[in-house]
């Protein structure tokens, strides 16, 4: 793949996956006891610790994701929050009926968000990020130089010494 067309594809998918938690993760920020308490509903531990922590994580990790920055750590962070997620939030056993679709379906969309966020992690920024940026990988592209004349096939005439 064109390391241009790869760098392009690196930065949609950063967005895609800052876009799946940012919104979530502000929301929650607004408000983080009405988070613990959902939270302690599941039997959490220190709700109130873990919901800060969480929307820490989900606030400033979809931030680093889409700048590219520190992209192993954020990118693993936001995996393990995924994953550890998915089973409290979305405990699709618990439910009968049409609601446990819809809760499988969260459920799994959390796993392939931690798969996303895995593959980030592996992966990097690409180019066209803060890391790609530090790294030289994003310079201003020179100009081409200027045709050279072929002379006919011949050699070029050497001065005389």
């Amino acid at each position: 793949m064109n390391g241009r067309v790869q760098d392009a594809t690196l930065l949609v998918a950063r967005l895609a996956l800052a876009a799946a938690l940012l919104p979530t993760g502000i929301a929650r920020a607004l408000n983080v006891s009405g988070f613990a308490l959902t939270l302690a509903s599941a039997a959490i531990p220190f709700p109130n610790a873990v919901a800060t922590l969480a929307v820490m994580i989900q606030v400033f990790g979809p931030l680093c994701v889409l700048a590219g920055v520190m992209p192993r750590a954020s990118g693993l962070a936001l995996a393990a929050f995924a994953l550890a997620m998915a089973p409290v939030l979305h405990p699709f056993w618990q439910y009968g009926g049409a609601a446990i679709v819809t809760e499988r379906a969260l459920f799994l969309a959390d796993l392939g968000l931690a798969g996303g966020f895995l593959v980030y992690a592996l992966m990097g920024p690409g180019a066209w990020s803060w890391q790609g940026w530090r790294r030289g990988a994003v310079a201003p592209r020179k100009a081409a130089p200027a045709a050279r004349k072929r002379s006919g096939g011949r050699a070029p005439a050497r001065a005389a010494a």
